[in-house]
């Protein structure tokens, strides 16, 4: 083999172990952040989903507290009082609020109990997070 084409081989070789160049760099930079952009979007939707479950079940476990309260008392708390009466007799230990801080809103209806959040927004009214639910709802209910 002749000297030149040595030093073409070695110079290939070389060039070979250099690594990736800076546009393949920002190509797989790109296709990186765009499968993160992915599933932070997917992993948003499901937090806000399980917020919803979250606060379904915390009305399920409310009404059940208040049933305990009804058992040891023989009447449920009056609207005034609210839900304070259950952490007062030692039912639960804090005031329940709901996965977006607000308190759960408690009223007496027809002598039944009704516990209520506002959603998201924290206001009557909306749809998606800022729907209203209620132990009165059938979803709820379950």
């Amino acid at each position: 083999m002749s000297m030149l084409k040595m030093i073409h081989t070695l110079r290939r070789s070389q060039r070979a172990r250099r690594g990736m160049t800076l546009i393949e760099i920002i190509v797989v930079i790109t296709i990186i952040s765009l499968l993160m952009a992915a599933v932070g979007v997917a992993a948003i939707g499901q937090l806000n989903g399980a917020k919803v479950d979250v606060a379904r079940n915390d009305l399920r476990s409310i009404e059940n507290a208040l049933d305990v309260y009804y058992a040891k008392k023989g009447n449920y708390p009056d609207t005034g009082t609210g839900l304070r009466a259950l952490v007062e007799s030692k039912v639960l230990k804090t005031a329940p609020v709901d996965p977006w801080s607000h308190e759960y809103v408690y009223m007496l209806e027809g002598g039944k109990p009704v516990i209520i959040t506002y959603g998201a927004d924290g206001t009557p009214g909306g749809s998606d997070l800022d729907t209203d639910l209620s132990t009165k709802d059938a979803v709820v209910k379950k």
